[in-house]
């Protein structure tokens, strides 16, 4: 996978169905235009048999979304907790840990902070000690202790409330301060006491106070201080917005311009982040689980980021759920990046795979599904879709390993399709598999060249899953326009064969799509919708094109989406046929163009709307019409299908123009 990407809600995949094309013509043609025709530029002409007779119904699992955990995508991202390493876990199991971002309030003279192995959770033993020199007439007005100022700062506003939890204990009385302040400690904007006796917190004691914020500050910082003399342990420390999706823990804003996109399925969590460099490092489901307190987290030493694991194996098939997505769980296979276990051994890894199945799927009764009732989901999640490993066709043990867990799920599970790693679109697999998976990483030519990529590939056997693909390198900056049209190319190939990467970049409040992740969403309608047949006539080197028909509400509709990657404008004349004239008639409604003056365009938090899709009515007559596709450009025109004896006029309330959020 591409590591120089910035924080990003990576990559897409499709679920594939490869069917050939055929065309029909019939006799009446209408040509769609734009008022911007050039008779000097060059022209190319499209023809489109509407008659959705002839067309393809596409599948609703065609585009989804490939969810890892890499540039905080979740930690620090869309899983809304605001402290980072909450249980001072980041170093390990051993001691002194790794206690970063915290820091000291105060200094040497007045409070020392050390980690021991005393917390009361077995997978999580490490907790903080502070012990505390000064008393109330020593200590700075403002007492001593720790703070920590999150993954980027915490996003605090004004009015809105946050739910800290902590545990603690002491040997003294306590009066500790939990506040949340400005982003150098100067200004107070929630702040609540905590006053107890020694025998309230002579045992750990699990601590919740609501913080309602009487001001804003986007990089402020939760603050645990005293001014009383003696010692005090505390551990897995929380600070969680009230506000998030559905209470369900996702950030409002993330999860929305991930909902936008209308994703079909969702693959998670990983991903390299699944592999791990070293097993030992490897996501596993297990220690995710349960109370967030008892989650040991781990470090991911791929992309080499300590996590907490709030965002786990119930929430991410809870993130499905929501968003309204297929989940694609995808598990370790017994193979990392540099070990290996001998297919000999696999048998406790399979066995994982199995309760992680049960888990989802299982009986509130049974043994895992008792785990996710506990979490007070008694019904199962659908789950129908699993992948075995990623990227690890090539390893010593794979295809061994795949064989027992393909055997083993398929008599506990025979419903489950399983998605191989071995790419089989240029030769046939040697093992079984209801998929293969398919990634690719290339420059923007090469990636727009690959649009018939799967145009050869046979109808038989396992069908293709699209799970990863960007453009990488010099093409894709931190998000450019020119790879933007490279993918948006691919993605027209995948849609034509039946078979996506959407960017999200975010601090800790602001965000805005890449060029790439406003490509999806001209892909949005595409999934449960019917492919009409097309062809493209004329020099059209640099173009590539399909369509769609589509309903949405009770209109239906026509949608062409061309890429033009070339440099130079292009007239486009689209020839309409397949429509009985005396029965139905189209009409234009909406035009969408994505591009920018140059291709290596970005959008960033000081320019979030550079390269967006600009959306204008599409105004059509009965016939002849051409539009002008701009160089470098990505666009779509929407087409209203109607009865041929009530035309309703078009007008400008017709279409919004495209948020960006």
């Amino acid at each position: 996978m591409d590591t120089k990407s910035l924080k990003l809600l990576r990559s897409v995949c499709i679920l594939s169905f490869l069917l050939g094309s055929c065309f029909l013509y019939q006799s009446l043609h209408v040509v769609v235009a734009a008022q911007e025709q050039q008779d000097t530029q060059p022209s190319v002409t499209l023809q489109v048999n509407a008659s959705n007779v002839a067309g393809r119904l596409i599948p609703d699992t065609l585009f989804g979304i490939f969810f890892e955990e890499i540039n905080h995508a979740g930690a620090g991202g869309l899983w809304a907790e605001l402290v980072s390493n909450r249980g001072f876990e980041a170093g390990g199991q051993n001691t002194p840990s790794n206690i970063w971002p915290w820091s000291i309030v105060g200094d040497q003279s007045s409070i020392y902070v050390v980690t021991d192995r005393s917390s009361p959770f077995e997978r999580n033993k490490i907790a903080l000690r502070m012990d505390v020199i000064c008393d109330s007439s020593g200590c700075p007005s403002g007492g001593v202790g720790v703070y920590n100022p999150g993954y980027w700062g915490m996003n605090i506003e004004e009015g809105k409330k946050y739910k800290v939890a902590f545990y603690v204990r002491s040997s003294d009385d306590i009066d500790l301060s939990v506040s949340l302040t400005s982003s150098d400690g100067t200004l107070t904007l929630a702040s609540e006491k905590f006053i107890a006796s020694t025998s309230d917190v002579s045992k750990w004691t699990k601590k919740e106070v609501m913080l309602e914020a009487k001001g804003t500050d986007h990089a402020a910082r939760l603050q645990l201080t005293t001014t009383k003399k003696g010692s005090l342990w505390i551990d897995q420390v929380s600070a969680m917005p009230v506000d998030t999706y559905k209470g369900h823990g996702f950030r409002n804003d993330l999860y929305q311009m991930m909902a936008d996109i209308k994703p079909r399925f969702i693959r998670f969590p990983g991903g390299c982040f699944v592999e791990g460099e070293w097993l030992s490092n490897a996501f596993r489901w297990k220690e995710t689980v349960g109370p967030w307190e008892e989650r040991p987290g781990h470090f991911g030493d791929v992309w080499k980021y300590w996590t907490d694991d709030g965002l786990g194996h119930f929430e991410f098939f809870q993130l499905a759920e929501d968003i309204g997505a297929a989940p694609i769980w995808v598990f370790n296979n017994g193979i990392s990046h540099n070990d290996e276990v001998e297919t000999a051994s696999i048998m406790p890894f399979v066995q994982e795979a199995l309760d992680g199945i049960e888990f989802a799927r299982g009986d509130a009764n049974s043994t895992w599904g008792s785990v996710r009732a506990s979490m007070g989901r008694q019904e199962p999640f659908e789950l129908k879709y699993v992948a075995i490993g990623n990227e690890d066709c090539g390893k010593t043990y794979y295809r061994g390993n795949y064989i027992v867990f393909y055997d083993a799920i398929k008599k506990a599970y025979p419903d489950i399709k399983i998605i191989s790693n071995c790419d089989g679109s240029s030769s046939p697999l040697d093992h079984p598999a209801d998929y293969y998976d398919f990634h690719i990483y290339t420059s923007a030519s090469s990636l727009f060249s690959m649009y018939h990529q799967f145009d050869g590939t046979s109808r038989k056997g396992p069908k293709a899953f699209v799970s990863e693909y960007a453009v990488t390198g010099k093409d894709a900056g931190t998000g450019s326009l020119l790879a933007a049209l490279a993918e948006a190319a691919f993605l027209i190939g995948l849609e034509k064969n039946r078979w996506n990467p959407d960017a999200i970049v975010f601090n800790s409040s602001h965000l805005y799509g890449t060029p790439s992740y406003w490509v999806q969403r001209f892909f949005a309608e595409s999934s449960g919708s019917t492919l009409l047949s097309s062809e493209l006539k004329g020099n059209s080197s640099s173009l590539v094109a399909s369509v769609i028909s589509w309903k949405n509400s009770s209109q239906d509709y026509i949608r062409i989406k061309a890429v033009n990657f070339g440099d130079n404008s292009v007239n486009l004349k689209v020839l309409v046929t397949g429509l009985d004239p005396n029965v139905m008639k189209v009409s234009g409604s909406k035009r969408t163009v994505l591009t920018s003056t140059n291709v290596m365009d970005e959008n960033s938090f000081t320019q979030p709307e550079k390269v967006v899709p600009q959306e204008s009515l599409l105004e059509m007559a009965e016939e002849d019409f051409t539009v002008v596709l701009p160089p470098h450009s990505f666009s779509s025109f929407d087409l209203l299908k109607e009865s041929a004896k009530i035309r309703k006029p078009v007008s400008d309330s017709s279409y919004q123009k495209t948020s960006t959020m």
